[in-house]
């Protein structure tokens, strides 16, 4: 890679054109070193993902992405779907009813999040296909497309949090705030969701017992049913409030609880990572590590044979990763120098094009 100020070949055994003077930057010390060729992204990706992160929350409205437009649409067409076919088929659903319209949006609630208490039963061919493919289709629609959805509405939270635990920092808005919230993040992630189901299990409880009139113990009963999905169906939303209340609060309890087990999944998964990353930046190098790291066998082994050879202990790339760049990088090197320049990028694109 012909890049300034270097005094190693990325490949080695291989000639390194000499540093342009006017490029170089000179330090006292090493010193960190960007290839001419590459593309000079990293200032404005940084400030793009400070602006993201350590700027004010804003109204889930204000500049809503398109993707979660598209959510919103989905789901209005999947409940509007839903409610008109359950509708059409309401007398062959039997069960305690209250209104038509509001036990149709209820019923296809209750079918997409899987809850299936029981108070709404299909007893017919056509109802029963109709929650069969229903089902599939809402367990589709939340894991694919509203589990991205509370995402959105979590990014507002963390950024709240993060503010929250720097404020006694004198610049709130500083680059430690955003490494810090980078690296943590699944962390976060899991004590947010687990503040938010906390407070959904808390308001479930307390509307049951006020609108309901159920005992508390069987009101906890009910709600610990249903954000676990398992709807026994003893205990149900039975009055007109009650399951108006069930259409919003069914969807994000069970949307919640899924995020949660996700995050905690992610963060046992990030912990053993850096275990191991851990101990392999710990561990004593050997003899033996060196003849492995020596990709080219010249019996010595440079920074950047060193650096894969971590990369692969840590479990970051694999030998495939590595054959497959190699490929790529032979196919740019028109001129087999054993380094890249625009030269080689222009020629191995005109190559290209005429083939």
């Amino acid at each position: 890679m012909d890049c300034n100020g270097g005094s190693e070949p990325l490949l080695t055994g291989q000639h390194e054109p000499k540093p342009q003077l006017d490029t170089m930057v000179s330090t006292k010390g090493r010193k960190l070193r960007r290839c001419r060729s590459a593309p000079m992204e990293e200032p404005i990706l940084l400030e793009s993902n400070r602006g993201r992160f350590l700027q004010g929350p804003r109204s889930v409205f204000d500049e809503v992405n398109p993707h979660y437009r598209r959510v919103a649409i989905y789901l209005f067409v999947y409940l509007s779907i839903g409610t008109v076919c359950f509708y059409l088929v309401r007398n062959q659903i039997s069960g305690a009813k209250t209104y038509v319209i509001l036990d149709s949006i209820y019923f296809c609630i209750v079918t997409m999040t899987t809850v299936g208490y029981g108070d709404l039963l299909p007893n017919s061919t056509t109802t029963k296909l109709l929650s069969c493919a229903f089902v599939f289709s809402g367990m589709a629609l939340i894991g694919f497309s509203l589990s991205r959805a509370a995402d959105c509405l979590v990014e507002n939270q963390e950024i709240l949090l993060v503010k929250a635990l720097h404020l006694r920092d004198q610049k709130p808005n500083s680059m430690e705030e955003l490494k810090e919230m980078e690296k943590n993040r699944v962390r976060y992630r899991c004590m947010i969701f687990s503040i938010l189901l906390v407070v959904l299990i808390a308001s479930g409880t307390i509307f049951l017992t006020t609108v309901e009139k159920m005992e508390i113990v069987d009101a906890f009963y009910c709600v610990c049913s249903t954000i676990t999905t398992l709807g026994y169906g003893d205990k149900s939303f039975s009055t007109p409030a009650g399951r108006i209340f069930a259409i919003f609060w069914i969807l994000m309890s069970t949307i919640c609880l899924a995020q949660l087990l996700f995050a905690f999944a992610q963060f046992y998964t990030e912990s053993r990572q850096r275990s191991l990353v851990q101990w392999v930046l710990t561990r004593k190098t050997t003899a033996a590590d060196l003849e492995a790291a020596d990709l080219d066998d010249d019996g010595v082994v440079g920074a950047a044979e060193f650096v894969i050879y971590k990369l692969k202990e840590m479990g970051k790339i694999n030998e495939e990763d590595i054959s497959l760049i190699l490929t790529e990088f032979r196919n740019l090197d028109v001129d087999e120098s054993g380094t890249l320049s625009p030269s080689d990028i222009y020629l191995a694109q005109s190559t290209r094009k005429d083939s």
